[in-house]
């Protein structure tokens, strides 16, 4: 009995397994039938010059201006900056700003407390209508002496003394009168006015506080932030050229985030330093900015571009078209039949995403831009995105 039922169980079991080795044995089959007819297909398709294009971008070659920049950074400086300051010493009674506030020239600051200086002034007033009194007395003495003297009832003595009172009498007069003008000199100190226009920063003093003159803090500060500053350096290997273009026009200044991702605004050339900052290298400049929307800032860090030329209808293509060689600089030229070759140029200038060519290169032809690592001279290529303008509008 144990050997009929072996029997059936090997029976039951190895007609699956056979079915699946066939049918595991087809499927390779196949496979290598696929693989073989691919690989027979592609050496066919070589020997028939019929490979695949590769794909790139490219940008016409184009003839117009081109605007030559000196990059640099630089640091924004208020065009003015001043402390207020008392001139005298007192109570503050009143300031009359707040801290940030935009103020014009005169407007009031602070007010200290004017009554000292007010009754300086009245004594001194008083001081001298005292004296003005004394003079006319002594002017009439005067006259009597002189007609005393011709009737030789009175000396010569007498009367070059009262000559000479009249004198001292009318110097203390002018005295007065300066000592008038101190006083009044004094009392306007007591009113503190802004000398510029400006933004106020933060005060160093509050209202009721005694100020002197000696204090060394000031009331506020004043900062005009428009027009506003920028200084910014140059390599001292481009000041000829800088001060040539400099002697014909204001040179354009351009502002722009650190990251040069935004331009903040645009100024001119206002100052090339009178010297070469041995140290470093560098000339120092400075540029003038309306700064209307407050866009710069006293403090801020800024890069600078100093435009000091405009080339005019020079040959320009993306810079992403240049490629470096053994043999110098070159770009790949695309034919009409979409096959590429290998072109020396000679690169004068680059900024912006956009070359200068001097030679090897003329306007309407196109040049590969992007995926130049799969090309050689001769290759097929097909441009996958419409050709770009080099110049800019």
């Amino acid at each position: 009995m144990d050997k009929p039922q072996r029997s059936n169980r090997l029976a039951r079991w190895s007609t699956p397994i056979i079915a699946a080795v066939i049918v595991l044995g087809s499927y390779i089959a196949w496979q290598r039938y696929q693989n073989s007819h691919r690989a027979d297909q592609s050496a066919s398709n070589q020997q028939q010059g019929q490979a695949a294009p590769a794909p790139v971008s490219a940008a016409n070659v184009e003839k117009g201006e081109f605007a030559v920049y000196l990059d640099g950074l630089g640091t924004v400086q208020a065009f003015n900056t001043v402390v207020v300051r008392t001139r005298i010493d007192g109570q503050i009674e009143k300031l009359a700003v707040q801290e940030g506030q935009m103020v014009k020239e005169g407007d009031l600051i602070a007010q200290i407390d004017a009554r000292p200086y007010q009754a300086a002034l009245d004594q001194a007033l008083a001081k001298k209508q005292q004296d003005e009194a004394n003079l006319k007395n002594a002017h009439l003495d005067l006259d009597r002496y002189t007609t005393l003297a011709k009737q030789n009832f009175a000396t010569a003595q007498q009367l070059d003394t009262q000559k000479s009172t009249v004198n001292q009498m009318t110097a203390q007069i002018a005295a007065d009168q300066a000592a008038i003008d101190s006083a009044k000199t004094q009392l306007g100190y007591t009113t503190i006015t802004a000398p510029i226009s400006g933004r106020t920063g933060l005060r160093f003093v509050d209202q009721g506080n005694i100020v002197h003159a000696a204090d060394q803090n000031g009331i506020i500060s004043i900062q005009q932030i428009q027009p506003i500053s920028v200084v910014f350096t140059a390599p001292e290997d481009q000041v000829a050229r800088i001060n040539k273009a400099q002697a014909q026009a204001a040179l354009k200044v351009l502002a722009l985030t650190t990251d040069r991702a935004q331009t903040l605004s645009d100024g001119t050339l206002s100052v090339i330093n009178n010297q070469v900052d041995v140290a470093s290298g560098t000339i120092q400049l400075k540029a003038t900015f309306e700064n209307k929307d407050n866009a710069l800032w006293p403090g801020l860090s800024v890069s600078t571009r100093l435009l000091v030329a405009t080339l005019k209808d020079v040959v320009i293509i993306p810079t992403d078209a240049v490629e470096h060689g053994p043999s110098g600089l070159y770009t790949y030229i695309i034919g009409d039949d979409n096959k590429v070759h290998v072109q020396q140029i000679i690169v004068s200038q680059n900024g912006d995403g956009r070359s200068v060519v001097d030679k090897g290169l003329s306007p309407g032809q196109r040049v590969v831009t992007a995926g130049q690592y799969r090309l050689q001279d001769g290759a097929l290529v097909a441009v996958n995105e419409p050709a770009k303008t080099a110049a800019k509008e």
